[in-house]
Order: C-alpha cells, then structure tokens, then sequence
C-alpha cells in the first residue's frame, strides 16, 4: 500500500519527459496536412488549399524519385548487412586475443570514431579524397592516374558505405563482445576436451550463442532501411553524384527547403514514415518472434 501512494512520486518524474514528447513529437504531427495541400507560407496551413494526394501522384510522376528510393534502400541495406558483419568478425577476432592490455586499447581506438561528428569525418575523407589529397598523392607516386573519387558516383556510394561502417563498428564490436563473454566458459573446456581447434570452437560455440543478438540487432536495424544516414550523405554528396547517392532525406530537404515545394517534400517525407513505421512493427514482431525481444 506504501509502495502504491508512493506512486505518484514517479509519475511526476514521468511528466517532463512526457511533456517534451507530447509537444515536441505529436503536437508538430499537425503539419501533415501540408503533405496533402499546395501549401503557400503566407497563408499558413489553414489558409492553403487542399489539392489532395496530387502530391503524392506528381511523386510517383517524376523520373528521379525512383532512383532517390532505390539509392536510400541500397545504401541503407549495405549499412546494415556491412554493419552487422563487420562487427561480429572483430568481436571474434578480438576475443580470441589473451593480451587483456592490448585489448583494451584496439577496443578504445575502434570505439572513437563513434563520438566524431559527420563534419569533421566529412571534411577529412574529402581532404584525403580530392584531387590532390593523400590518397590521389600516393598512387601518383606508384604511376597510377588520380582518381576523381568525389565527382565519381560508384566511388562515392562505396565511399559512403565505407565509412559509415568504420565510423560505427567499434560500437557494434562491444555488443557482441559482450555477448561473447557472457557465454558459459565451461562450454569452451569440453570442447578442449573433445579436441576441437579455435576455429572449431568458434564454429560451433561463439557463433551459435551469440546467434540470439545477431538476430536481434538485425531484426532492430530492419526499420532503418528508409534512413541511409542525412548527416553523413548532405555533408559528403555534391551535384555530380545525386544520381549514386541522393537519398530520400536529402531529397526532402533540396525539394522542400531550397527549391520551397513545400507540399510536395512533405507528401515524400510522410509516405517514407508510414513505410518506415510498417517496418519498425515488423521488425520489433521479428524481434520477439525470434530473439525473444520484447518492449512490452
């Protein structure tokens, strides 16, 4: 009976975080009405007139939407296959290393890219990319040609893909370490035991149990196939690659804010969310379908 006057104790803790939601996350919900309206800022939203889903059909009409949404599923499928094996390799790599030091220190090194901002990543890979960057330096020194890696569109989807995948391994890398260490050692001693090499041991022991977070951090990446990372693509694309690269966020925002189609960035926008809501649902019904995950 304490515990249950008491609860209002937590409640009140609940409430500015629940305000900031409510405010922040669905109150600004109400805009969505742009998406359907030829919406003109001087008239403000209940000024503007409702045209529909003329939006969403001069969507479909355009010759480079297709592309747009075929680019940000490409790269954004990349990131997340790329993204989960990478990780896993290194986390098995690591564990297999007896020197707790040297360790340590890789996992520290491999974990602070996380922490960098797309700008300053941006600028460096753009610094060392350019015509007279390091990279372009170095193979001239062997003969080869520079390379115009940043007018180039399939240099630019691998350069892309690449360095998401450098940026955010190290913080994959601790997921599974953890769930490396958390397997029972007495697993390992019978397999000593009955013969079995590393590789075998890894085969059928590290890779079986960690199987279950596999799974579910795939299953949890499944509702980010719409996002193939705005900040890292607005501060590495340039006009000469948006056939590779441009991806639907960045779409919105050329279309919605510097060429002022309002409506139309906004029915894009809205038709990526509910796309990307189906996919959240799925993957979380995936997740506990299959990981044992659940939220509630």
């Amino acid at each position: 009976m304490r515990n249950k006057k008491n609860e209002w104790i937590y409640r009140l803790l609940v409430l500015p975080g629940l305000l900031f939601l409510i405010f922040f996350s669905y109150v600004p919900m109400f805009g969505i009405v742009i998406a359907f309206q030829r919406f003109m800022p001087a008239r403000g939203i209940l000024g503007s007139r409702f045209i529909g889903l003329a939006n969403f059909q001069y969507m479909f009409e355009l010759p480079n939407v297709g592309q747009v949404f075929a680019n940000t599923v490409i790269i954004a499928c990349s990131k997340i296959v790329l993204g989960i094996i990478v990780p896993v390799i290194f986390a098995l790599l690591l564990s297999e290393v007896t020197n707790v030091l040297f360790k340590r220190v890789v996992q520290t090194i491999v974990y602070l890219p996380h922490f960098l901002s797309w700008v300053i990543i941006a600028t460096i890979f753009k610094q060392m990319l350019a015509l007279t960057g390091v990279i372009n330096r170095i193979a001239m020194i062997f003969g080869s040609a520079p390379i115009h890696f940043l007018a180039n569109g399939n240099w630019m989807r691998v350069i892309i893909i690449g360095t998401d995948i450098w940026k955010e391994f190290g913080f994959g890398t601790i997921v599974y370490l953890a769930a490396i260490l958390a397997i029972n050692p007495n697993l390992y001693e019978a397999a000593v035991i009955d013969g079995a090499n590393r590789f075998q041991r890894i085969l059928r022991i590290t890779i079986p149990c960690i199987a279950p977070t596999i799974i579910l951090m795939a299953t949890l990446r499944l509702g980010s196939v719409l996002n193939a990372g705005f900040d890292q693509v607005f501060n590495m694309y340039n006009e000469l690659v948006y056939n590779k690269i441009d991806i639907i966020d960045t779409f919105v925002y050329r279309v919605g804010l510097l060429q002022m189609q309002y409506g139309f960035s906004s029915a894009v926008g809205l038709f990526k969310s509910v796309i990307s809501s189906i996919l959240i649902v799925l993957s979380y019904y995936l997740a506990g379908k299959y990981a044992n995950y659940r939220i509630f």
